[in-house]
């Protein structure tokens, strides 16, 4: 169920740190330096159009969006549609997404503003030294397995770990988009995105050992790609790719 402006503000307020998701078999998470030829930091912003408190948290994705090191995308989610104004990249798909989170994080609802790091630990994001504290102490996945990228495909390599991810492919607007908003908490403002996603697709299944998976024709042209893989059912990301 969506969370309502009363109850977001509520939790909203309350200081949220870092939330490190339970612990995983897959592959064991480390928080340390991350090596130069290293998979980027993926950090996942929820939001809405229609949330009031979700500016300032774009306007800090926004802000580090362009670090090398770093792959900031940007999800709509559709539970504040009702309330005056209909997010225009929204998609049920996408609030799926931040639900599965939320089971893996041990929570009964979501939230917005709401950052996700490497798929193992999230917080609000409006305040920008706690958004570069959490990147700087992202955990990361211990053995990720390669990726390499052709025209037509991609190919996760051989990992010694076993067990299952998902792997994804998300394709994203890396430009900065105004939108003006008429009605709703942000009647009046034109609110920037940028990395929006558009496209979330599900190549398949990847259990440890080399395995290539087809990459699908563009709906549009303009957009970026990466691959992810990661654990099913929101779990951490273990490895990611820009194509």
């Amino acid at each position: 169920m969506a969370l309502t402006p009363f109850v977001r503000r509520q939790i909203t307020a309350a200081p949220i740190g870092l939330i490190i998701a339970a612990v995983v078999s897959f592959f064991p998470l480390i928080t340390a330096a991350a090596p130069v030829d290293a998979p980027p930091t993926v950090v996942e912003l929820f939001q809405s159009q229609g949330c009031s408190s979700c500016p300032p948290a774009n306007a800090n994705i926004i802000a580090v969006s362009e670090r090398p090191e770093l792959l900031t995308l940007s999800f709509g989610v559709t539970y504040w549609d009702q309330l005056g104004w209909k997010d225009t990249f929204a998609t049920a798909q996408f609030t799926q997404r931040q639900w599965d989170y939320a089971h893996a994080f041990h929570r009964k609802t979501v939230f917005t503003p709401q950052v996700v790091i490497n798929g193992s630990a999230d917080l609000v994001g409006q305040n920008r030294a706690e958004l570069e504290d959490a990147i700087k102490h992202a955990p990361r996945a211990m053995n990720a397995p390669s990726i390499e990228n052709r025209s037509d495909a991609v190919t996760i390599g051989k990992s010694i770990s076993s067990g299952r991810a998902d792997v994804w492919l998300v394709r994203y607007d890396p430009n900065i988009v105004q939108v003006p908003i008429a009605r709703g908490e942000n009647t009046g403002r034109t609110l920037p995105h940028k990395n929006v996603v558009h496209e979330l697709l599900k190549l398949g299944e990847w259990s440890g050992s080399e395995q290539s998976y087809k990459i699908p024709d563009a709906a549009r042209g303009g957009l970026r790609e990466a691959v992810l893989v990661q654990l099913a059912s929101g779990g951490p990301i273990l490895t990611a790719a820009r194509r």
